[in-house]
């Protein structure tokens, strides 16, 4: 997610209810057999189009399958 998020960066995720979740939200996400921090591009009562920052657009994920919410984005250690 280069520009808000870069490969290797600490994020702190809280708790969330899917239905809490907005678009430019950045979130946790089941997908695929395994886990992806995204962004929100969309959302719709039940699901949530992720993507990343730089345009990409992944798919469409039921709200059920957040995990969590980014609520800090700690500064990259050299």
């Amino acid at each position: 997610m280069r520009g808000r998020i870069e490969d290797n960066q600490r994020v702190t995720l809280s708790p969330v209810d899917p239905r809490d979740v907005q678009v430019d939200d950045i979130v946790l996400v089941r997908w695929r057999g395994g886990v992806l921090l995204h962004l929100v591009k969309r959302a719709t009562a039940e699901q949530l189009l992720i993507g990343n920052n730089v345009g990409r657009i992944n798919g469409w994920a039921p709200r059920r399958d957040v995990v969590g919410r980014v609520v800090h984005v700690h500064p990259l250690t050299t």
